[in-house]
């Protein structure tokens, strides 16, 4: 499956780097999406149905297919498009193999740096870059007052959540906005801590779980529950427990 998660992904790398100048729609939500997006997820979902016929595919740009089989992949083709559309390196595809509901395989992959997070259940979290493995790490015993946040935009957050991003934003060293999906990769190495999102369907966050899991961090819904098939919009995730933990007891204040 991990093998096969990873052909998915250089297929759609691949097809970014080829697009054109892309051409941008409003979809329904006012969310931008080019025809990139939608070639990437139809080849992608072509490739499973091949492969894995009885296998279920949900993705951001098309209907759910199988969506109560046993195994179901999770298809995000760009995670980021204003940023693939404005030429901003921030965007990414993302790929989720799920079990019983439960993310089990994910893959984080950076269209224009060439980083690619791989996690799966039971095992260490793993990224490949330029031509080297590193086996992932989270950083961990760090106090909050010197912990990098990232979020991913404070425009997601509503009214009623303001306050927690407020909290964090607060307690916290420093902040990192924009970094789309490229921030949860980077907390699974180490280099970012904590992490506050909202506003994220199932493919925007559905890799996530055996990414940071498998390099030792934790990540949750706000109300610090497991992410699963019907979680969502929010999402927190931290380098370790403890962190993860003090986070949560804020933002529920």
């Amino acid at each position: 499956m991990i093998a096969f998660a990873m052909e998915l992904a250089d297929v759609a790398r691949k097809m970014v780097a080829q697009a054109a100048v892309p051409q941008v729609e409003l979809k329904a939500d006012r969310s931008f999406v080019t025809a990139t997006d939608r070639a990437v997820e139809v080849r992608l979902r072509e490739m499973i149905r091949t492969r894995f016929p009885q296998h279920g595919i949900m993705g951001e740009e098309g209907q759910n297919i199988i969506p109560d089989a046993d195994q179901i992949w999770v298809l995000d083709p760009i995670d980021g498009t204003a940023a693939f559309v404005a030429g901003v390196p921030m965007h990414g595809t993302l790929i989720a193999l799920l079990q019983g509901g439960v993310p089990v395989l994910g893959i984080i992959d950076m269209h224009v740096t060439g980083q690619r997070w791989v996690g799966a259940a039971g095992q260490q979290t793993l990224c490949y870059h330029l031509d080297k493995t590193t086996i992932c790490q989270t950083r961990k015993g760090l106090a909050m007052k010197n912990a990098i946040m990232s979020s991913s935009n404070p425009d997601f957050f509503d009214v009623t959540e303001r306050p927690a991003l407020d909290a964090l934003r607060g307690a916290t060293a420093w902040r990192v906005w924009g970094a789309s999906c490229m921030a949860y990769g980077l907390l699974a190495s180490g280099r970012i801590d904590l992490a506050l999102d909202t506003a994220l369907a199932l493919h925007d966050w559905a890799p996530f779980a055996p990414i940071i899991e498998g390099a030792g961090g934790r990540v949750t819904d706000w109300q610090g529950r497991p992410l699963r098939l019907d979680s969502g919009p929010q999402v927190l995730a931290a380098g370790d427990a403890k962190l993860h933990g003090l986070a949560q007891a804020m933002i529920s204040a």
